[in-house]
């Protein structure tokens, strides 16, 4: 699958910025390209500045709303964010259309954290947009979920993340969520956190888009899970995952003699790799809630034997039985067994309606300190209340 990346505000840019080295990666090792091309769009010349891998021409570093921010940031006022995004949006889709793979693209990618400004503001927007100009691309979004401590401490963060969750929602065809404090290390420093928070957000892309780009007929899966498994897969509230097993050097793979331990352990490593990838998630949320579903077994060629697919195909049924499952093999590499999950079409989030109930329960402040007599309701009734940024 070949996705056109554009990532809003400085968080967003970043990630956009590790998806470009994993294509760099892709094309170095297997000879694969994963991306048309990568964007990154921001408010703020700082930001644009500290990318290391994008374009340093000013069609992939796009500078959005300079004359209103003067090149600093909408400092976290993500409506300003959208309606500078709403001016700008055909300086932005020109610069998409000047991509030389522009028209190999599968769906376009877009890339912002729910708290900030810039990102949290425009990815709804640039959403819609897209998905007015070319029916039937499909538009996923990946929405970066504050830290615990932006939660407690500032107000506005809850306000922004539930406005980008709704408008989101209502326009992209899928919505990867990634949560930052599943990935928080406490004794490392920012910078490095950061870094390894926005290296495991892409990590678990790397085979799934490789799959299905695969030219070389040694490293075609027997069941190949490709660009179409994948958009029929993702649907809403999205999560996804990467577990591995590392294998012995000298494994025995065939032969009348081979030990009945041998197999089982070939099994259980399959398992725990499956396993692992469920406990990773990208967010906590209840696999049994999940619509839709896939996995990508990945290993040395002699690893990819049905037994071990079938095994964990009953896994996944077991964790998400009402899901539509699909599954593919990539047999690539060496020394390990790697496994991908995604869960999507997910019915109900905890920590999602979390953010929209305490954004409620602000905007009931806000009313009542303008004397608008706000009476408290039910969620489902006070959901409209929430600000849409489209």
């Amino acid at each position: 699958m070949k996705l056109l990346v554009i990532g809003l505000g400085q968080c967003g840019g970043r990630i956009a910025d590790r998806l470009v080295r994993l294509n760099k990666r892709a094309r170095a090792v297997r000879g694969i390209d994963i991306l048309a091309d990568a964007f990154a769009v921001n408010t703020d010349v700082a930001d644009l500045s500290g990318l290391r891998t994008i374009s340093a021409d000013y069609k992939h570093r796009i500078l959005v709303g300079g004359q209103r921010t003067n090149g600093h940031g909408v400092g976290k006022i993500s409506e300003l964010g959208a309606e500078i995004a709403r001016e700008d949006t055909d300086k932005v889709v020109d610069s998409l259309r000047a991509a030389d793979s522009f028209y190999e693209t599968d769906a376009f990618l877009v890339i912002a954290a729910a708290a900030g400004g810039t990102g949290s503001g425009a990815a709804g927007v640039l959403t819609q947009v897209l998905k007015e100009r070319y029916v039937g691309k499909p538009v996923y979004d990946i929405i970066i979920l504050p830290f615990r401590q932006e939660e407690t401490t500032e107000t506005r963060t809850v306000y922004n993340t539930a406005m980008c969750l709704k408008s989101t929602y209502l326009v992209a065809d899928a919505i990867f969520l990634i949560d930052n404090q599943r990935y928080v290390k406490k004794n490392a420093s920012a910078e490095t956190n950061l870094a390894t928070i926005n290296a495991r957000a892409v990590e678990p892309l790397y085979n799934l888009l490789c799959a299905g780009e695969e030219t070389n007929k040694r490293y075609v899966g027997a069941k190949t899970l490709d660009a179409g498994d994948i958009i029929q897969t993702l649907a809403g509230w999205t999560v996804l995952g990467q577990g591995s097993s590392r294998l012995p050097r000298r494994l025995p793979l065939c032969g009348p003699k081979r030990d009945f331990r041998d197999k089982m352990a070939e099994t259980a490593k399959a398992a725990h790799a499956m396993d692992e990838a469920i406990g990773e998630l990208s967010l906590t949320c209840e696999p049994q809630d999940a619509g839709r579903a896939l996995y990508l077994v990945t290993g040395p060629p002699k690893e990819m034997r049905m037994e071990i697919i079938k095994q964990l195909g009953d896994n996944l049924r077991a964790v998400a039985p009402d899901a539509l499952i699909r599954s593919g093999d990539y047999p690539r590499g060496k020394g390990s067994l790697d496994v991908t999950v995604i869960l999507s079409e997910i019915g109900n989030i905890r920590k999602i309606t979390d953010y929209f109930t305490k954004a409620v329960d602000l905007i009931s402040v806000m009313k009542a300190k303008r004397g608008l007599g706000y009476q408290s309701r039910k969620l489902e009734e006070t959901f409209e209340d929430i600000p849409v940024l489209l």
